[in-house]
């Protein structure tokens, strides 16, 4: 789905005709419409760079989100990593707790980490991934996959942990939205949250976080 960006043209100073020794009609009406057209020219780019389309991009599109819940997944099934809180929001959208929507066709910036565990007694794989869709289309993006290795768990009650996080520019249309895709090699491989913890008092974990922000409105 293809979508113009928004254009601002900055109109020419204008080449204002000679006066004459004496007062002329001609000459005054001559004057007078090259600067009615110089104005509306700049109208016309300002308009486009503050008015409702203008003013949005000028706003810095932006999205924050995470997961305050764990997520498990059957080994070698792609699986939707949900999101189930919005941070901050400003023409950046969630949808359906996993789809991150914009309003504004440019560029972004697609940023977010993730939370892993491997209970498993042997070393396991995690494959991360993203796809782009509008309406009922979506794609996978090509290139976007992760690939994330922990060792096996340390004891029966201490799993292996890992943080990863990637972050990724993404040509995005009207109404886009961006889905973040995960598999394992095993079960015992998951995304957790942790709550606060003491000894020393530490805040809560989210399992997976995600940001969206505008970076430009012309793109290729």
């Amino acid at each position: 789905m293809a979508t113009s960006p928004i254009q601002v043209i900055v109109p020419e100073p204008p080449s204002l005709p000679l006066g004459t020794d004496q007062y002329e009609r001609r000459y005054q009406d001559q004057y007078s419409n090259v600067l009615r057209l110089y104005f509306n020219r700049l109208t016309n780019a300002l308009s486009s760079l503050f008015g409702t389309a203008g003013g949005k991009v000028l706003g810095f599109p932006y999205g924050a989100f995470e997961s305050t819940v764990s997520q498990t997944a059957t080994a070698n099934i792609a699986t939707l990593l949900t999101l189930n809180t919005t941070d901050f929001s400003n023409e950046v959208s969630l949808e359906t707790l996993s789809k991150i929507k914009v309003v504004n066709p440019g560029l972004y910036n697609l940023q977010f980490s993730v939370q892993i565990q491997n209970l498993d007694n042997a070393p396991q794989d995690i494959f991360i991934w993203l796809k782009k869709g509008n309406g009922a289309t979506i794609t996978d993006i090509v290139g976007s996959t992760g690939i994330v290795g922990l060792p096996a768990r340390k004891d029966p009650a201490d799993p292996a942990h890992n943080i990863v996080g990637w972050n990724y520019f993404i040509n995005m249309a009207k109404d886009d939205f961006i889905q973040i895709y995960w598999s394992t090699t095993h079960a015992s491989m998951s995304i957790p949250a942790y709550a606060a913890s003491g000894t020393p008092t530490k805040p809560s974990t989210a399992s997976v976080v995600a940001t969206l922000s505008f970076v430009s409105a012309v793109y290729t």
